[in-house]
C-alpha cells in the first residue's frame, strides 16, 4: 500500500476511478530495487502508469515532458547524481522518495543544485518513506539486502570490531525496524534479552519512538499515516532475541518444498535463477562450448502451486505435481479431440478462424 502511494504521488490511490494514470518514470537505487521487486511485478508497475524504471546510477537519457518519482537510500553518491540530474534538466518534475530519513545538511545539497539548475519549481516534493525493509511473505521481513555483509550474524560477532562498527551496525538494524514500524502505523511494546546485541538494538529503538513521538506535530505515528493505530491497545509485541540463544535452529534442514528451494537452488528476493542443463548432444570438436541459458522464476503470492505447497513435505510436492500435470495432459488431450470432431486438426489457428462453415460444430463443441 505504501509504494504503491509513493508511486501515485504519495496521494492515496483512488478506487474505481476510470481515468488514465498519469505517465512517469520510476527512478531506483540498488535498495530501492530490492524493496520493489518482490512486490510489484512490470505489469503492476505499467498499470500505475511506470512507463520506465531505470537505476539511479545507469546512463539515462533526459525525457523533459515526463514526471519521475525517485526512490533511492539517502547516500553521498545518490544525492551527488540526483543534483546532477536537476542541473541537466532530465525530466519535467522531481518527486523525490528516500528510503530512509534523509539529513538536514544532505537536504539542503539538493536545494542548493536545485537553485544553481534554476529548478525549484520542478522539484515537486520530497518524502521520507520509511520504507527500508524487504516484505518478502504478507507476514515476513528481512532487513537491508545489498550490505548484507556488513550486518550479519558475522559481522556482529567478529573479534576485531571495532565500536564505531558495531554502532553503524546497529543504527541500521534500527533503522529498518523503525521504518518497519512507522509504515505499520503503530508502536511496539519491546521486549529483548538483557547484555547482549538485542539489548543495544532495544534500547537505540526505544529512543528513537520516543524521540518521534514527543515532536507531536511531526510525529510519524500521529495523522493520516497509514494506519493510525497508535493509541489502539493492541500495540505489537516485539521480541528481539541474540541468535547466540539458538544456534542450532539455522544448521537444521527441513524436508519442506521451501526449505529445499532455499538451499539447493539460486533462490533470492522470491525469485528462482535456474542454468537450463543443456542435452547429451556432443558438439562438434573444437566448438565452442554452449551457453547455458539462465530462466528465472517468481515464487511470489501469485504463484498458486507455490503458495499451496511451500511448506509440505517434499514427497507430497512430487505427487502434486503430478496431479497438476496430468490435469493439464487431459486438459490437452480434450483440446485435440474437439479439434478432431470439427475435422480440422492439423490446421493452423489462422485457418480455424475462417471456417464459417464449422460454425454449428463450433457451438457444439463449446
Amino acid at each position: 500500500v505504501a509504494l504503491k502511494r509513493m508511486l501515485n504521488f504519495n496521494v492515496p490511490p483512488v478506487k474505481n476511478s476510470t481515468g488514465e494514470p498519469v505517465w512517469k518514470v520510476l527512478i531506483y537505487d540498488r535498495f530501492g530495487q530490492d524493496i520493489i521487486s518482490p512486490l510489484l511485478s512490470v505489469k503492476e508497475l505499467r498499470d500505475m502508469g511506470i512507463t520506465l524504471h531505470l537505476l539511479l546510477h545507469s546512463d539515462r537519457d533526459a525525457i523533459p515532458d515526463v514526471p519521475a518519482v525517485y526512490f533511492v537510500m539517502p547516500t553521498e553518491e545518490n544525492i551527488d547524481r540526483m543534483c546532477q540530474d536537476l542541473r541537466n534538466q532530465l525530466y519535467e518534475s522531481y518527486y523525490l522518495n528516500f528510503i530512509s530519513a534523509i539529513s538536514r545538511s544532505k537536504l539542503e545539497d539538493i536545494a542548493n543544485a536545485a537553485i544553481g539548475a534554476n529548478a525549484v519549481t520542478q522539484v515537486a516534493k520530497v518524502f521520507d518513506q520509511y520504507l527500508n525493509f524487504i516484505t518478502l511473505e504478507d507476514d515476513m521481513f528481512v532487513l537491508c539486502n545489498q550490505n548484507k555483509e556488513l550486518v550479519s550474524y558475522r559481522a556482529i560477532n567478529r573479534p576485531d570490531i571495532t565500536d564505531t562498527e558495531m554502532e553503524t551496525i546497529m543504527d541500521t538494524i534500527v533503522d529498518s525496524l523503525f521504518c518497519f514500524f512507522v509504515t505499520l502505523g503503530a508502536i511496539p511494546i519491546i521486549r529483548c534479552s538483557r547484555g547482549t546485541a538485542a539489548e543495544m538494538v532495544a534500547v537505540k529503538l526505544d529512543k528513537k519512538l520516543r524521540e518521534n513521538l514527543r515532536d507531536a506535530r511531526n510525529s510519524l505515528f500521529t495523522g493520516d499515516t497509514l494506519g493510525a493505530g497508535q493509541f489502539s491497545f493492541q500495540r505489537p509485541l516485539l521480541v528481539l532475541v541474540d541468535r547466540n540463544i539458538d544456534l542450532a535452529t539455522p544448521l537444521h534442514h527441513t524436508w519442506t518444498y521451501q526449505a529445499l528451494v532455499h538451499d539447493v537452488l539460486d533462490f533470492h528476493l522470491n525469485r528462482v535463477n535456474l542454468e537450463e542443463s543443456t542435452g547429451m548432444e556432443s558438439s562438434p570438436a573444437g566448438a565452442r562450448p554452449k551457453k547455458k541459458n539462465k530462466k528465472s522464476y517468481d515464487l511470489t503470492a501469485s504463484d498458486k502451486f507455490w503458495q499451496k505447497h511451500k511448506g509440505s513435505p517434499f514427497p507430497e510436492v512430487a505427487e502434486s505435481v503430478q496431479q497438476e500435470l496430468e490435469s493439464y495432459r487431459a486438459q490437452e488431450d480434450e483440446v485435440k479431440r474437439l479439434k478432431s470432431i470439427m475435422g480440422i486438426e492439423g490446421e493452423d489457428e489462422g485457418a480455424i478462424s475462417m471456417l464459417s462453415d464449422n460454425t454449428a460444430k463450433l457451438t457444439s463443441a463449446v
